[in-house]
């Protein structure tokens, strides 16, 4: 399979950002020897501002401008995490998803520097977090601790924790991988204590349409059971139309046999409303699996929480 001379890759300009896109050039080089890449990095408004993401169109704060690069040729290929991609509307028009890559941890951590773990943590304890999955999930099961806006890439929000704005941080075990700072977790919290959120520890490596050489060569670096559990959680949130403060958290899991399942919740921002399904695929492809989970929320009244949460 032929591939391009050079690929142009645009990402956002974090540290984090930047080191999933030295993982995306280091399976190209592999799969692609001849193939030379080029980094194109942004700043996106999601990163420049650091209020309620609602106020700057949600989600899509981190992407638009990463996008606007694609679209306008200024480089070939886009990685995006999964999670910062909006579900609610279609990709821009002109963009398809060439590939994504094998999965990585889905679960967050918990970053204390007393080394204590969530929950011998006393009451009171300031947690730092934006994250309105993580705070309705804490307010549910330590209704005892205490949510502190915090935005920023985790090396800043490590830095706000040095600094004592916060008494400790829940941040995503893949984030903290990809900088190489596991060594701050305190304790990874299991998927039963802190669902994640929808494309948790997926990679996405966008194209636009017309670049058939590119998508060809890119499709190489995919992983089948990551899209389809991506195509699962995608479909998913689609169909549940959530906004950017909507509490929704859940995560496909293919078994050892290839069965697909999907569990997904969607809270109150207090946590005291908790709506949870759960479905294994069967004969379902996996984007009418996360149709019907979705559905099944919607049958409990997910509709009605999620339109009565100010956005």
């Amino acid at each position: 399979m032929s591939a391009p001379e050079l690929i142009r890759i645009v990402s956002r300009d974090s540290p984090m950002a930047l080191a999933q896109v030295e993982r995306v050039r280091a399976e190209l080089a592999a799969l692609h020897p001849g193939t030379a890449t080029e980094v194109v990095a942004v700043k996106t408004t999601g990163d420049k501002w650091m209020g309620d993401l609602a106020q700057v169109e949600g989600k899509g704060a981190f992407t638009k401008e990463v996008d606007a690069a694609l679209l306008l040729g200024q480089a070939d290929l886009a990685v995006h995490c999964v999670k910062d991609i909006p579900a609610d509307r279609p990709l821009p028009a002109g963009t398809t998803f060439a590939a994504f890559l094998q999965r990585d941890d889905i679960r967050d951590a918990l970053v204390h520097p007393g080394g204590l773990t969530l929950d011998r943590l006393p009451e009171g304890t300031r947690i730092g977090t934006s994250s309105v999955r993580r705070s309705a999930q804490l307010a549910a099961s330590h209704p005892h601790l205490q949510c502190v806006p915090m935005r920023g890439n985790a090396n800043r929000r490590l830095d706000k924790l040095a600094a004592g704005e916060a008494d400790a941080l829940l941040l995503a075990v893949s984030g903290l991988e990809r900088i190489d700072r596991t060594d701050v977790i305190t304790e990874v919290l299991s998927v039963e204590a802190m669902c994640p959120p929808i494309g948790a520890g997926i990679l996405a490596l966008q194209c636009r349409e017309g670049d058939t050489e590119l998508i060809d060569a890119i499709s190489g670096l995919g992983h089948p059971a990551t899209h389809r559990e991506a195509t699962a959680e995608r479909m998913f949130l689609h169909v549940l139309q959530g906004h950017c403060n909507s509490p929704i958290a859940g995560y496909a899991r293919t078994e050892g046999a290839g069965e697909l399942s999907l569990r997904a919740k969607v809270f109150t921002p207090d946590g005291k409303v908790i709506l949870n399904a759960h479905e294994w695929a069967g004969r379902l492809d996996p984007a009418t699996l996360g149709t019907s989970v979705a559905v099944a929320l919607l049958r409990q009244g997910a509709r009605e929480l999620i339109d009565g949460i100010p956005h």
